[in-house]
């Protein structure tokens, strides 16, 4: 097999040259950022940053995808193992530990930096958000109850003023629950969303700020744009 055509059939809605210049920093690998990785892996994203503090435990593997065998690791090196696998030559940086506002000085220069924020508290949106949105070139962040996912996405962060609006106490009533109610299937869908709002942007496509989809109700919600 010619591994050079592994991307063949996406080549016209994911642009090499532009993927080639991506690093990738997924902010928490559990239910969301597992498969954000996963998909960014595949698709080829040449380098990638894995921030988790967690180690796996027996209910992560239903709901987040992890494999027996993980039980008791550090969920980025597991995490790390499976990408390896699919991209060999993918540059990849797992570290175990909380995301820290220092990180970005690390964060190479010649790379156009797509975060992925997969966090389960407001808080710690906010910490992310302060820390990426001068160094980050795309930025998107994952929300998840039951079967309820919202995505918020921004091509320009250094310059978003809409999505500081949806750090406020009462999203954490949306993100409280998703550790008590989790599913494979959610957390994927989710993660799709993500990694398709990074390709709009790779494409130079105006990006999704933000999208609700209710898998119950079979619904999507878009907001509209801030003027």
């Amino acid at each position: 097999a010619n591994l050079a055509d592994r991307d063949v059939r996406q080549r016209d809605l994911v642009p090499p040259d532009k993927l080639a210049r991506c690093h990738a920093v997924v902010i928490g690998v559990g239910s969301v950022g597992r498969q954000v990785a996963l998909q960014l892996a595949a698709t080829g994203v040449p380098a990638m940053t894995l921030y988790d503090p967690d180690s796996v435990g027996v209910e992560n593997l239903a709901p987040q995808g992890f494999w027996e065998t993980d039980v008791g690791d550090p969920k980025v090196d597991a995490v790390a193992n499976v990408c390896h696998q699919v991209l060999p030559r993918l540059e990849l940086h797992a570290r175990r530990e909380r995301f820290r506002k220092s990180a970005v000085k690390g964060w190479p220069a010649d790379r156009d930096h797509a975060v992925f924020c997969c966090v389960d508290t407001i808080a710690a949106r906010r910490l992310v958000w302060d820390a990426v949105r001068g160094a980050a070139h795309f930025f998107a962040d994952g929300r998840m109850a039951a079967e309820v996912v919202r995505v918020l996405a921004s091509g320009s962060p250094a310059a978003d003023a809409a999505y500081p609006a949806t750090l406020f106490a009462a999203g954490e009533a949306f993100a409280g629950s998703c550790t008590a109610k989790s599913t494979i299937y959610s957390g994927s869908v989710a993660a799709g969303l993500m990694v398709g709002q990074l390709t709009r942007w790779l494409r130079g496509l105006p990006v999704v700020p933000d999208q609700t989809l209710n898998l119950l109700a079979a619904e999507l919600t878009v907001a509209d744009p801030a003027p």
